[in-house]
């Protein structure tokens, strides 16, 4: 029987650092809110989920007793992806001073009351933060086995889930820069398999992070990563805001490309009135 890690959070620790994470976040994502409302992009509530998890990984780590090689590669694969994510979303949304249209649609919908609803979804955020560090935390503190073949799988898995949510959004973002295809429905490269690739790759990572948990005896509690990120992105905030945003500006073509690609997981696309 393999020896447990002596990787886990320092004696008495462990509370005070959950009970920090949301105090600080807290106070953080007040400030993000009230900079947003000032500068009227109500995207940068995004941006609190995502550098708060990287920056809430650091502490996480900070307070371990002896993180291993494990400890080290699950939160570098954690600072790629909020770094990558992070900076997408200031770039492409933020700083280009043009709100994300689910926001604007949020907005319009709520009227005079957008601003006392926005705040409890900046704060929202905080929690999830603590939601998705279950599974990092479990990874991060898995039993101290030898380096193996589901940690290579880890990272195998992030490199491949990070490399494909880049394509995605870079040919996304090609294809919307042509003037040819402006008001078209792109059907190019990833995006003639799937409606949401860079949705799909986004849930495809967190399994990363399950495979870095196999030594743990939590690591079924891992799996609340890719199950609560596929239930977010599939049927609350992703795919269902993406969809009728895009159904509102591109009308006929968009319902066509709904009947022959899949939704989320790609597949070859087929036939318009095919079951």
């Amino acid at each position: 029987m393999p020896k447990r890690s002596k990787a886990r959070p320092k004696e008495g620790v462990l509370s005070n650092y959950w009970l920090a994470l949301l105090s600080i976040g807290f106070i953080a994502a007040t400030l993000t809110y009230l900079i947003a409302w000032r500068i009227h992009l109500m995207a940068l509530v995004d941006v609190v989920w995502t550098a708060g998890l990287g920056i809430a990984a650091i502490g996480y780590l900070a307070n371990m007793a002896e993180p291993t090689l494990r400890s080290y590669a699950v939160l570098a694969v954690l600072l790629i992806w909020s770094g990558r994510l992070s900076t997408y979303l200031i770039c492409n949304r933020v700083l280009s001073g043009k709100e994300d249209p689910r926001y604007a649609y949020l907005t319009a919908h709520w009227g005079k009351h957008a601003r006392r609803n926005y705040y409890p979804l900046f704060l929202l955020q905080v929690l999830l933060v603590a939601l998705f560090m279950c599974p990092i935390s479990i990874a991060m503190t898995a039993i101290d086995a030898p380096w193996g073949l589901f940690d290579w799988l880890g990272i195998a898995i992030a490199l491949c889930a990070l490399l494909g949510e880049h394509v995605a959004d870079r040919q996304l973002a090609d294809f919307r820069t042509a003037p040819a295809n402006q008001g078209q429905v792109c059907q190019q490269g990833l995006w003639r398999y799937s409606r949401h690739p860079n949705y799909f790759f986004e849930w495809l990572h967190w399994w990363a992070y399950v495979a870095f948990a196999v030594h743990s005896s939590q690591w079924l509690f891992a799996l609340l990563g890719p199950a609560c990120i596929y239930i977010f992105l599939r049927f609350l905030t992703g795919v269902p805001h993406a969809e009728r945003s895009s159904l509102l500006s591109r009308g006929a073509d968009y319902k066509r490309y709904q009947q022959t690609t899949n939704t989320f997981f790609p597949w070859k696309p087929h036939q318009p009135n095919q079951p």
